[in-house]
């Protein structure tokens, strides 16, 4: 994190912006507590679109269902999505949906093929490392939608996820491969959001053109593999992350998954 306020990440986004790179911010936080917080949430995020706006960045937003009421009441859910994407459209951005963890998907999905029917400039995370994705992936094609594909950072039970992080590559790979077979019809080209190298350069072996995918990481994670990705002609967008619940949000993820640990560690001392 560049810093817990949303303007030390639009700065950030506007020194990646003077490398080639574009950018996602999103709001550290979940599972609010009382519909009547979601409200703060979704006025939020439409204070930071406008700021974008006035910073002419090339910066997306990403929410996290659970902070727009999806606990609470779907449909509460997808009125305050629908006030975001509105805005987003009216000043020509993107927004992008969060996956949490999988008692989420279902509610997730259904929220975002409800929104997405009225608003195209919505986008939706899957995850590589479930077994349901390729269906789930299949089923929205139909939709010409835009995705995000992750490996995953929840802990899952092994009933409903790879636990072999060569399965997960493999599955991730597959469904990137689906992605970019659908990619010539799509608005927004697909999310392949990955810090593995050898898995980028597997897709690009695909022999899709350059600028038919986005490659999308995290700030401050393989910053010099960025900047090379860039001087190789690729798309490339990272994901800036702040708020005052970052510290609280970390270590929920990695008491959940300690793997996200050496993750972390590993990709520090990469370049």
């Amino acid at each position: 994190m560049p810093g817990p306020e949303v303007t030390d990440a639009l700065a950030a986004a506007e020194r990646l912006k003077q490398n080639g790179i574009a950018t996602i911010v999103t709001h550290l936080g979940e599972n609010v507590a009382n519909a009547s917080e979601t409200g703060a949430v979704r006025d939020h995020y439409l204070e930071v679109l406008d700021q974008i706006s006035s910073r002419g960045l090339d910066t997306h937003i990403s929410v996290k269902l659970t902070e727009l009421g999806l606990d609470q009441d779907p449909s509460l859910c997808s009125e305050n999505l629908k006030s975001i994407a509105q805005a987003a459209k009216e000043c020509g951005n993107f927004v992008w949906i969060d996956m949490e963890g999988s008692k989420y998907t279902s509610a997730t999905l259904e929220v975002f093929r409800n929104v997405r029917s009225a608003f195209t400039n919505l986008g939706v995370c899957l995850q590589a490392y479930l077994f349901r994705t390729a269906d789930d992936l299949a089923k929205l094609l139909a939709l010409h939608p835009a995705i995000r594909l992750v490996k995953g950072a929840y802990a899952e039970p092994p009933d409903i996820a790879f636990s072999k992080k060569s399965d997960t590559d493999e599955n991730f790979y597959g469904l990137a491969k689906t992605l970019l077979d659908q990619s010539k019809t799509e608005q927004v080209a697909p999310g392949i959001a990955t810090h593995d190298l050898n898995l980028i350069r597997r897709v690009q072996q695909l022999g899709v053109n350059k600028d038919a995918f986005e490659v999308q990481m995290l700030y401050g994670i393989r910053s010099e593999t960025q900047q090379q990705l860039v001087r190789e002609g690729h798309r490339v967008r990272v994901l800036i992350s702040y708020g005052t619940y970052w510290f609280p949000w970390y270590m929920r993820r990695l008491a959940e998954r300690p793997a996200n640990v050496w993750f972390v560690v590993r990709n520090l001392l990469l370049p």
